[in-house]
């Protein structure tokens, strides 16, 4: 199996969200399945059976989770320095809108782009990597061609 580059943040948010799912959601949902057959004929129990779809889903996600997290190799970005690398803080400025963007390049399992959380397989993270401040990059967007300036890079 393959490792799978996390930040350490990314690791920890991860490590909280599967606690919170075993520890809380769980149980909770064990306790409305258990409340919805008390309520009889479980053919035409809608709570019942949303409660088990709402089980299965929580099952699968403590299961992706473990995986995830059993195959992670945390990288410390603040021992790094220099050009583009993973858990790069990217400050970038669009060349055609001069819209300023800051994303940190992290895993593919700790991406949120709406947090700026670039995945590091995404086609702008893959252009970044290897480049210095000054540099300009060409993405090819859903939305057409775009061009980006490096403005600062830090590791934290």
């Amino acid at each position: 199996m393959d490792k799978i580059p996390m930040t350490r943040s990314g690791y920890a948010a991860l490590e909280r969200e599967l606690g919170e799912l075993k520890s809380k959601e769980r149980p909770a949902i064990i306790r409305q399945i258990a409340e919805a057959r008390e309520h009889g004929d479980l053919s035409e129990n809608a709570e019942y059976h949303a409660a088990r779809e709402k089980q299965g889903f929580i099952e699968g996600r403590i299961k992706e989770l473990e995986s995830v997290l059993s195959r992670a190799e945390q990288i410390d970005p603040s021992k790094l320095s220099g050009s583009v690398k993973f858990g790069a803080i990217v400050n970038l400025v669009d060349e055609d809108t001069d819209e300023e963007r800051t994303y940190q390049i992290v895993g593919e399992a700790e991406a949120n782009i709406e947090s700026g959380l670039l995945n590091i397989r995404s086609p702008l993270a893959r252009a970044l990597i290897g480049k210095d401040v000054g540099d300009s990059v060409e993405v090819a967007t859903p939305g057409g061609q775009r061009s980006y300036e490096i403005l600062a890079i830090r590791y934290e």
